[in-house]
């Protein structure tokens, strides 16, 4: 798009945006939707980041600044540093800001290496009279640590005193990562035996990090030998040393090690812990070998592992894609069983595959029932279900389907207005067709 195109566009919104500033949409929320609100930042958000002079454009919309709008543009940003800090600095003259939109500024310019800057609106927060955040902190530490810089980590960590911060286990686990990202494991070591010296108690975080970082390195004897060293000190870790090695096998890509180490776990007669297992899961079923972890899951259940909802949400859609569509209802009989109601997201992909399967009459009488003892549908699912109809020719349930849709105050995609009346036209139902475009059409116009 050229810059004089975007200007005139920006232009021609101004009016719009004059009525969506955001002391209306706090004050007056039944006036304005929540759409307009997030049309009316990201509209912001690309000034911000395209027009040449967005000082300029910005002034001429007269916005009425507040701290969550400036926050949720800088969000919209956050990848652009430059223009992030030239929008703060405009809008600082115009309203009093917070922590949290210098924060977000703060992390932004730590993201992109922009450190002389950082530091800069860290200096500018002191006039306000307001202090960076231990989490802000440790993104600062963990951002050093990413890009090799481990020196300015301790640093950051050594000045905590200044910033207000106590030297707490979040900081520690953070400098840790640091160390760990530049595979100082000497560092490391010394830093967790700082920490017991202090009485500092460490976390799974602090013995997942160590031992991610052994892993990423082929060097799963150290990873077992720290976790042994712990346990005889008595800081023993919140899960067992062998989850803790399975996420780290995960993490570093070593799918294979660690599916090794579930099944002799399972022919032992003991389990994963769940996140440990839900974790192995989703790795595996996006490697494509579904049936496996369909395979581990009853294995795990009849070893006395309780699944959660999300061990359902990993499985029933990739099971769906298989085709394996017997299985996808058996998983989600055993979801009803456990006492979930069903979400769209786990109904919605076994539709889609009695579909593809040429199933239509099935996957409707299924639809009406998952409408009774499941959540209600949203708008992605009867998008799914008109497009469905419509590839398979039943443009009549696919109208059925749009006008349902509308009902419930789902406002379709003009993709599926289309693909109904198109259909029922090809198909001689004219009088529908008619009625599908005026539906539209009045739809439109609200």
């Amino acid at each position: 798009m050229s810059i004089s195109l975007f200007r005139n566009r920006t232009l021609n919104l101004i009016p719009a945006l004059k009525s969506i500033t955001i002391s209306t949409i706090t004050t007056n929320a039944l006036k304005t939707s929540k759409d307009d609100y997030f049309a009316a930042i990201n509209h912001i958000a690309n000034i911000v980041r395209h027009d040449i002079y967005p000082e300029r454009t910005l002034s001429r919309l007269k916005l009425t600044l507040t701290s969550e709008l400036v926050y949720r543009v800088l969000r919209a940003c956050h990848t652009s540093p430059s223009e992030s800090l030239r929008f703060f600095t405009w809008a600082r003259a115009h309203y009093s800001p917070t922590s949290l939109e210098f924060e977000q500024l703060i992390r932004t310019l730590a993201q992109h290496k922009r450190y002389q800057s950082m530091w800069k609106i860290i200096e500018n927060m002191k006039p306000y009279k307001l202090s960076v955040s231990p989490e802000t902190l440790c993104f600062i530490i963990e951002e050093f640590g990413k890009h090799g810089l481990v020196d300015n980590a301790v640093l950051v960590f050594n000045k905590c005193s200044a910033f207000n911060c106590e030297q707490s286990l979040v900081l520690y686990n953070s400098l840790l990562f640091a160390l760990c990202e530049v595979k100082m494991f000497h560092g490391a070591y010394a830093l967790i035996r700082r920490m017991v010296r202090k009485g500092i108690v460490p976390d799974k975080r602090t013995y997942s990090v160590l031992v991610n970082a052994w892993c990423s390195s082929g060097k799963m004897r150290e990873a077992q030998e720290f976790l042994q060293e712990m346990s005889d000190k008595g800081f023993n870790p919140p899960v067992r040393g062998r989850d803790l090695l399975i996420q780290g096998l995960l993490n570093a890509g070593y799918l294979e090690s660690a599916k090794q180490m579930v099944n002799k776990m399972i022919k032992q007669g003991t389990v994963p812990d769940l996140e440990t297992f839900n974790s192995l899961i989703e790795t595996i079923c996006k490697s494509g070998e579904v049936g496996f972890c369909v395979e581990m899951y009853y294995n795990v259940c009849r070893l006395g592992l309780c699944v959660d909802i999300n061990t359902y949400r990993i499985l029933i859609p990739p099971v769906s894609k298989e085709g394996m569509i017997d299985e996808a209802f058996r998983l989600l009989h055993n979801l009803v069983e456990d006492g979930h109601k069903p979400f769209p997201s786990l109904y919605a992909p076994i539709i889609k595959g009695m579909f593809r399967r040429g199933q239509f009459d099935d996957a409707f009488c299924f639809f009406s029932e998952m409408k009774i003892k499941g959540h209600p549908p949203n708008r992605p699912v009867y998008t799914m279900l008109i497009t469905m109809c419509g590839r398979g020719g039943r443009f009549l349930e696919a109208a059925n389907y749009l006008m349902e849709m509308t009902e419930m105050g789902l406002m379709p995609i003009s993709r599926c207005f289309d693909l109904v009346t198109d259909g029922l036209k090809n198909c001689g139902k004219h009088d529908l067709a008619k009625k599908i475009e005026q539906l539209e059409i009045s739809l439109r116009s609200v």
